[in-house]
């Protein structure tokens, strides 16, 4: 009988251990995980705050940015006014040359203009001074003797 007691209690005892164990195990682990939520909330909630500080600082550098441009765009505005007021005239610009060098320029074209009419004018029938007045018979089939020949061999 002490051994059909002894197997009862032992039975008994793995009964309530199981249970002992299952009822801590689920309540240790509701534990954890309502801890990992709050630091899941509190991660999400330091993010958003990351998240509207650096949008606002990309807020104020565009504003930034758009006053820069708006004064750049006046400094443009005023250095083109000053450099219309500072241009003179065309018609009262100062020449590249002076007149008489524009006159010695005019006289030297009109000099070529001449020359090349008068080269246009002249007929072409005349040969070169550099070539030779008859044939050379070069290409007439006859056998030529040959002044650069090698004779020592």
């Amino acid at each position: 009988m002490s051994i059909i007691l002894g197997i009862g209690t032992f039975i008994l005892g793995g009964i309530a251990g199981f249970l002992a164990n299952r009822f801590y195990s689920t309540q240790h682990d509701a534990e954890k995980l309502q801890e990992q939520v709050m630091q899941s909330d509190a991660a999400l909630a330091q993010y958003k705050l990351d998240v509207a500080e650096h949008l606002d600082n990309s807020t104020q550098l565009l504003e930034q940015m758009n006053q820069t441009c708006q004064k750049a765009m006046q400094q443009m505005e005023t250095s083109t006014k000053l450099l219309q007021q500072a241009t003179p005239d065309l018609s009262e610009a100062m020449p590249f040359f002076s007149k008489e060098t524009q006159e010695q320029l005019a006289k030297t074209v009109n000099l070529r203009h001449d020359r090349s009419e008068k080269k246009a004018k002249e007929a072409l029938t005349e040969a070169p001074l550099d070539y030779s007045a008859g044939s050379s018979g070069l290409f007439e089939g006859k056998k030529h003797s040959v002044t650069n020949a090698d004779t020592s061999e």
